[in-house]
């Protein structure tokens, strides 16, 4: 019985993160508006601007969760954060992830 209810955890776990692998794509498509700030290839053209190229997911994704319920501030960012879903946040931070960082 052990085994068995570990097994079916197991399973679900898996299947719970593959239905929500992040798609590099979608992130592309979605990130195309942040490219006006951060750069088409992650790389800021403001230096006030932080360089996303090569970040980590969990940043990336903290960060936008952060903007959309209030607990970072910032008139830019908030409305844009907001703009996205769960899976749209992953997607934007694993296309940033998968970019050569300087």
């Amino acid at each position: 019985m052990y085994k068995a209810t570990l097994l079916g955890i197991f399973c679900a776990l898996i299947t719970f993160n593959s239905s929500y692998a992040a798609d590099i794509e979608a992130g592309k498509e979605k990130a195309a508006v942040c490219a006006g700030c951060h750069g088409a290839d992650g790389h800021a053209v403001n230096p006030e601007w932080p360089n996303l190229a090569g970040q980590n997911i969990k940043y990336i994704e903290n960060q936008l969760i952060a903007f959309q319920n209030g607990n970072r501030k910032n008139n830019l960012m908030t409305p844009m954060a907001q703009s996205l879903d769960a899976k749209g946040i992953a997607n934007v931070a694993a296309y940033f992830n998968s970019l050569k960082a300087q």
